[in-house]
């Protein structure tokens, strides 16, 4: 959160929104919530959506992602000097029809542009995917759902995820959730993932670090990567 906003805290005094958010974070803590994961010894790393479609503004689902796209840049350089699996996620429709994702593409018809075989579903060149890297391909906000990334993250022995991309609210916050309840824990990089708005980016990294993975700075993530090399 920007600590230059306002907030009013429940007795009615003004506080900075760094203020208040540690506030609400403390009642988090004495109600049961922010538990902290342990890191696994087999982690891998799970980069939501940053296909064209997302990380250029041209594109009607995209934003300003370039300071998103460097950091994780850096982290996947740790990844492949240790190892470590990466696994990158798309957005792709068919051409001829909307697939599974008729619902989700009446709220968001921007994402209309995400066609099978287009530029907007291709991953960001500036990542430089390589050969050995796994792509998956899906039409929900989460990385699990319809895709088989849970038995693929097994089959690679992954113990706990990583995660970057886009978009914080969306397709990272969904991921997150979904890696929770397929059993591995999970960790979200607060500086390789991003939004359109800022205060729905700080909303989910909350919720996210309250109830379903630990977020944590892209130096922690590569000290985590670089432990399994």
């Amino acid at each position: 959160m920007s600590a230059d906003l306002a907030a009013v805290d429940s007795a009615g005094t003004d506080t900075t929104a760094a203020d208040a958010e540690s506030q609400l974070r403390e009642r988090y803590r004495r109600g049961g919530l922010l538990g902290r994961l342990t890191p696994g010894a087999a982690p891998a790393v799970v980069v939501v959506d940053l296909q064209f479609g997302f990380t250029e503004p041209q594109y009607g689902p995209g934003c300003d992602l370039d300071a998103v796209v460097d950091a994780t840049n850096d982290l996947l350089a740790a990844a492949r000097a240790a190892g470590v699996p990466i696994i990158f996620t798309t957005i792709a429709f068919p051409v001829d029809n909307d697939g599974i994702g008729g619902t989700w593409l009446q709220k968001m018809p921007a994402m209309k542009e995400l066609r099978e075989g287009t530029r907007p579903v291709e991953i960001d060149s500036r990542l430089g995917m390589r050969e050995g890297e796994h792509l998956v391909v899906k039409q929900t906000a989460s990385a699990f759902a319809y895709t088989g990334l849970a038995e693929l993250l097994r089959e690679l022995g992954a113990d706990s995820v990583i995660v970057t991309g886009a978009t914080t609210s969306g397709c990272v916050r969904a991921t997150a959730v979904d890696a929770c309840a397929a059993d591995f824990p999970t960790f979200v990089v607060r500086e390789c993932v991003g939004d359109r708005e800022a205060a729905p980016h700080d909303a989910s990294l909350l919720d996210i670090d309250a109830k379903y993975g630990d977020v944590i700075d892209v130096q922690e993530a590569i000290r985590m990567v670089r432990s399994v090399g």
